[in-house]
């Protein structure tokens, strides 16, 4: 029989014509370039084979993840004899069969437990800070003393960082209750010692509240970075006493992340509902006010001149202090705000008082007086009205709020003007929650 002209193993794919075999060039190179048989590439995934939490270690490993040669079958025992064979024993999982209850599966598992921890990120100190709260009862005001931090997460490319801090009144997102320390640059442990205040804090506000702390590192060019932060519920803290502060920086609370559509439909319904408590109640507050009522009766000096002889015919000062918080009506997130005020019913419209405008600010301070000459007959059937605007160059102004005080009122405006009339010659201050309605009044400048 004449010899084949290469040797070469006879395949299915040779074709005999006559007494010679012929080979495809496709064949030839194949079988010159990969001699033998040919084998799948392994990949990275079968080295690292991912278990599903309900599924056991009994299962069958996928054709992928193919067992590593730790593993022991029991014809690969016979082979090895020995000492593979006697320590195989103390490989094998209970109630496992053959190499699916091997070491490699054990492997697996705690390699699909480790990935899928928490980064290592998460685990990383962030730093600690040092900070100290006073509700102040008769000012109706939170001092917030932020002392210093120690241990910072360096954020930039010198190992340093350029942190400050932030403070936010949970719930609200208006600038009004943000509040910010200076910057100290270039250092892990930085020391303020700066107190930043917050006027008009109710004691309701103190139970239903949280401040939010966080540090956050400047950037000049960029973005400024967050390195962490901590959430104090205010009811922690007791009225007219210092409570004193070392906390570790957190990262912010993660978003939930349901592993079924009912449970994320659930978690979306209740998110909505929040949302929509917390919307109704931002759209009743407006912000705050600082009101100071104070009667002053007759008086029979007559040798008084100017303003004190005005006062000594008799009649209501009303001071008009401070507003806080108060609701942004400009683009820019801020409002011009200025305070209207009239004593109802007024025929004549004789009674309006009107503060000067303060630009750009949710937290302006006015600290001015007006005074209405009235009995003390006349003023229990009055009625005081103050209203807050935003003022606009060139077209209407906004109405922010307002507050009606008398004795057909209700709540803290009804007490404040009844403490007013019983305490005559005294001053009687008082915060007021300014809403989006008056009783009674058309709300228009």
């Amino acid at each position: 029989m004449r010899s084949l002209p290469l040797a070469l193993p006879v395949s299915p794919m040779a074709v005999r014509k006559g007494k010679t075999l012929a080979v495809s060039i496709q064949e030839h190179m194949a079988i010159d370039v990969c001699p033998g048989p040919i084998r799948p590439i392994r990949q990275i995934s079968a080295y690292f084979p991912r278990l599903s939490p309900t599924s056991s270690f009994s299962e069958p490993l996928s054709p992928n993840q193919v067992a590593a040669p730790t593993s022991l079958s029991p014809s690969s025992a016979e082979k090895g004899g020995g000492a593979v064979g006697r320590g195989s024993s103390s490989l094998l999982l209970p109630g496992a069969a053959g190499g699916g209850g091997s070491l490699s599966a054990m492997s697996s598992m705690d390699t699909s437990i480790e990935i899928d921890s928490c980064d290592s990120d998460d685990n990383t100190a962030l730093g600690t800070l040092e900070f100290e709260l006073l509700y102040d009862r008769a000012t109706s005001s939170l001092h917030c003393t932020v002392i210093k931090a120690k241990g910072l997460k360096p954020m930039d490319f010198n190992g340093l960082s350029d942190p400050y801090v932030k403070l936010h009144l949970l719930p609200g997102a208006c600038k009004a209750n943000k509040l910010k320390t200076k910057t100290v640059r270039n250092t892990l442990n930085p020391v303020w010692n700066e107190t930043l205040t917050y006027c008009g804090i109710t004691e309701e506000d103190m139970y239903r509240k949280t401040l939010r702390v966080s540090v956050c590192d400047e950037d000049k060019l960029t973005h400024n970075e967050f390195i962490g932060e901590s959430r104090v519920a205010l009811r922690r803290v007791k009225l007219d006493q210092t409570k004193h502060f070392n906390i570790c920086l957190e990262h912010p609370p993660p978003l939930p992340s349901p592993t079924a559509m009912s449970t994320a439909l659930r978690g979306i319904s209740c998110y909505l509902r929040e949302w929509e408590t917390e919307q109704m109640r931002s759209l009743e507050e407006r912000g705050r006010l600082l009101l100071c009522l104070q009667y002053f009766p007759p008086s029979s000096d007559g040798d008084v001149k100017g303003e004190a002889k005005e006062r000594a015919r008799g009649g209501l000062c009303v001071g008009v202090k401070r507003c806080a918080h108060l609701a942004a009506m400009d683009v820019n997130g801020f409002s011009d705000p200025y305070v209207k005020t009239y004593l109802k019913p007024d025929v004549q419209k004789k009674s309006k008082h009107k503060t000067a405008v303060i630009k750009k600010t949710l937290n302006p301070e006015f600290n001015e007086e007006f005074f209405y000459e009235i009995t003390f007959t006349e003023l229990a059937t009055k009625t005081l009205e103050v209203t807050v605007w935003d003022y606009d160059l060139g077209k209407s102004n906004d109405f922010i709020g307002g507050v009606s005080l008398g004795c057909h009122s209700q709540g803290d405006p009804l007490q404040h003007w009844i403490d007013c009339l019983k305490n005559k010659g005294t001053k009687v201050e008082r915060w007021h929650t300014l809403t989006n309605e008056l009783p009674g009044s058309t709300l228009q400048e």
